[in-house]
């Protein structure tokens, strides 16, 4: 970018952010850094600056840069969710392309500071991505390369299996230990006479967990017997950094959304020139166009907050009656932005008249042909959501990690419908084994049946589950 571009970018940014401070946004602090192609598609692999290495991170480089390079795909913006915040713009793309994307990750930023999913992330992990690098380096230097990296391939392989939710507290074996059974009571005593003894219970055998635990990462690092200190921290990292990703997993509908309808807004308050006016309309229509075969975010999202802005701004009369008041759609999209996650953004505000205005619907392959197969809109939302279940991976959880009194981890797929890959599951098994130490079985289901998936380090089996 030669100086005049840059110059007229940087007072672009300053009015941007005081019209986004006019209409209500409350971003972190934002710093702009213009980097050339090979740094943000790096930035976009690895998913945060200065993040350990690991090859999954350069295949997905290479994969990034394979479709930028044939012109298949392009990544406008990248921003990070810590305070301040830091935002990556092309230096190849055209003044008003980055500033389109300077609006766009304003609201971005909104939204992470005030969204209730992000608030407890940790708003320095760049700093601690930084440090967690370092530490697996000096595995790598201690353990040999190696052996770290064929670590790290088992516990990557379901690092999606963490519990955003642990914030409130769990159950132990030892809450159960401490409460009193049906038989303790403070009348007990009064059934034995004399120095007689009461009779002996044979010990409970306590299921660990007592209750069905969704987070494998954190089961795995606190109860596997075989694993060292160094690999107990790596399983801590990549949680942690895990975690870190997880509101942005939650939120892809509704802040992509919020980012474009700011970004609308935003460019429209600018004094654009007339062939500037007209490059960001085919950007902005570039970026909302539906797509046949997918939800677009964008689009999606943004008619969602136009729409709740519109029937709260004039309220029907049934939604009279039922207390709204006209001129409330701000503030009502500000809330919405606060307090909600894709999973009740879709269910509380996509309506059968947008459901009909975006065309939405469900389709399936029937020979070489994609066909419609419902277009009920309670039907179209619901299957929209099923598809969100632990943002489309499989649900997981640990149901027994003492399994057939003999320390093997019993794993259950809470099945919504999707089955699961065979080969995949059988893989990723091998990997739990790796880390658990002892066999691990998983119980799901295949062709409407229950099976049960097993491996004990020498050879993968598969056999009807008990009815």
């Amino acid at each position: 970018m030669n100086p005049q571009d840059f110059r007229a970018l940087e007072k672009a940014t300053q009015e941007i952010w005081d019209i986004a401070r006019r209409f209500g946004l409350d971003p972190f602090p934002t710093n702009f850094e213009l980097v050339p192609a090979a740094i943000m598609y790096e930035f976009g692999a690895y998913g945060l600056p200065g993040r350990f290495s690991h090859w999954t991170h350069g295949r997905a480089y290479q994969q990034i840069k394979t479709m930028y390079d044939y012109g298949l795909s392009r990544i406008y913006e990248l921003v990070i969710n810590t305070n301040p915040a830091y935002a990556f713009l092309l230096e190849n793309n055209s003044v008003l392309q980055n500033k389109v994307v300077v609006a766009h990750v304003l609201a971005h930023v909104d939204f992470f500071k005030h969204n209730m999913y992000f608030e407890p992330t940790n708003r320095q992990m760049l700093e601690s991505a930084s440090v967690n690098a370092d530490r697996i380096r000096r595995y790598e230097f201690q353990h040999g390369k190696r052996e770290v990296e064929e670590f790290l391939d088992a516990v990557l392989s379901i690092q999606e299996h963490v519990d955003p939710n642990l914030r409130i507290k769990r159950k132990t074996v030892e809450d159960l230990q401490r409460r009193p059974t049906a038989r303790e009571t403070t009348y007990d005593d009064l059934f034995y006479v004399g120095d007689e003894k009461r009779p002996e219970q044979p010990p409970r055998r306590l299921k660990v967990p007592p209750e069905p635990e969704k987070d494998l990462l954190l089961f795995v690092a606190e109860h596997a017997r075989g694993l060292e200190d160094w690999q107990r921290d790596i399983i801590q990292i990549v949680r942690a950094e895990q975690l870190y990703f997880t509101p942005q997993m939650q939120t892809k509908v509704i802040n992509e959304g919020w980012a474009a309808y700011w970004h609308a807004r935003i460019m429209r308050e600018l004094d654009l020139p007339s062939d500037e006016y007209v490059e960001f309309s085919r950007m902005h229509s570039a970026v909302l166009a539906p797509s046949r075969r997918q939800v677009n975010p964008y689009y999606v999202g943004m008619k969602m907050f136009e729409d709740i802005e519109r029937r709260w701004d004039n309220p029907s009369e049934e939604e009279r009656a039922r207390g709204h008041q006209p001129g409330q759609g701000q503030a009502r999209i500000f809330e919405v932005r606060e307090l909600e996650n894709d999973a009740s953004f879709l269910r509380n505000y996509l309506t059968a008249d947008l459901v009909e205005e975006l065309d939405l619907y469900l389709y399936r392959l029937e020979g070489d042909k994609w066909v419609i197969v419902e277009k009920n809109w309670e039907k179209v939302r619901d299957a929209i959501l099923n598809g969100m279940t632990n943002f489309g991976y499989p649900y997981i959880v640990v149901e027994d990690s003492d399994f057939n009194a003999n320390r093997e981890l019993f794993l259950r797929h809470c099945f919504e419908g999707q089955e699961l890959d065979l080969a995949y599951a059988e893989q990723t098994l091998r990997f739990v084994h790796k880390l658990w130490g002892r066999t691990v079985h998983l119980e799901t289901q295949m062709e409407s049946k229950p099976i049960i998936l097993s491996y004990d380090g020498k050879e993968s089996r598969s056999r009807p589950a008990a009815a």
